[in-house]
């Protein structure tokens, strides 16, 4: 299975890109907010859960997250394969989606870093806010949000850039301009098979 992480701050375009990786290579989408997200509008404990954080722009706890991850992961096992949007977001996360994946004698294939200046991620989440009406796209819950990011997701690049699976891209520039950067890299991986 190829199995694609994709990385980013918030506002570097997963959402977008992971629509179209998951178009071209028949991927299965795993996006851990969509999920948290959900159990919010279904009014679950979890969600309450869930809410008390990301309204803050915290981040939701390693084991609430890595719960709903392997029960979805469950499945998932006729997909070519998998592309996790948002997850994982800490270094435990990582460890343990390498341990629940090895359950299945599946590994991450590549890690895309998409690379975006923070000045360009607050501006293009305060636009997203004004357009979806997101109540966590405000500046006070942006700035949040980054500083949570850099502190503790960031350490997963040299995770997986040790483990040789980090290609980092840059995200500015064309949609277009940008998968095709995802693209090659994803298809060197077929080259090596």
């Amino acid at each position: 299975m190829l199995n694609i992480i994709l990385f980013g701050a918030p506002g570097s375009g997963k959402g977008t890109q992971s629509e179209k990786l998951i178009e071209r290579y028949g991927l299965k989408h795993i996006s851990t907010g969509d999920l948290c997200r959900e159990e919010i509008r279904e009014g679950t404990a979890l969600g309450a859960v869930a809410d008390s954080y990301i309204s803050k722009g915290q981040l939701v706890p390693d084991d609430i997250v890595i719960g709903l991850l392997e029960d979805q992961l469950k499945r998932c096992c006729t997909k070519p394969g998998l592309i996790f949007d948002g997850f994982p977001r800490t270094l435990v996360q990582g460890e343990a989606l390498d341990q629940i994946l090895a359950k299945y004698n599946e590994r991450v294939s590549i890690v895309l870093s998409l690379e975006v200046d923070e000045d360009e991620l607050i501006q293009r989440l305060l636009k997203r806010g004004e357009v979806s009406g997101r109540s966590d796209d405000n500046l006070e819950v942006i700035e949040s949000r980054l500083r949570v990011y850099h502190e503790q997701t960031t350490p997963l690049k040299t995770f997986y850039q040790n483990q040789g699976k980090l290609v980092k891209v840059d995200g500015v520039g064309s949609i277009d301009d940008i998968f095709a950067s995802m693209v090659s890299a994803v298809d060197q991986l077929f080259v090596k098979a």
